[in-house]
């Protein structure tokens, strides 16, 4: 499957762009993140600290075991904060 990797904040910065489209056979945010971090020195920077890491599958909150056999974007971005 193709799916749109979207990066923000400092995840962008360490990967070094802020998107990028990628073909996978992952089932899981985490199967994905696991051959994004094999990618590149870039991307395991990026996926170092796992603690300080949100995603979203097809722009819904997700958490790593979540399924992204259907899905076509996947965002990855640092906790958020509110106020």
């Amino acid at each position: 499957m193709t799916l749109d990797i979207l990066y923000f904040a400092w995840l962008r910065e360490r990967v070094g762009q802020p998107r990028e489209t990628v073909t996978t056979d992952a089932a899981t945010v985490r199967d994905l993140i696991a051959e994004l971090t094999a990618a590149s020195e870039g991307h395991a920077a990026a996926f170092s600290d796992m603690a300080s890491l949100r995603c979203a599958v097809d722009q819904q909150l997700a958490d790593l075991d979540s399924p992204i056999t259907d899905a076509r974007e996947v965002a990855f971005f640092p906790p958020m904060t509110g106020g």
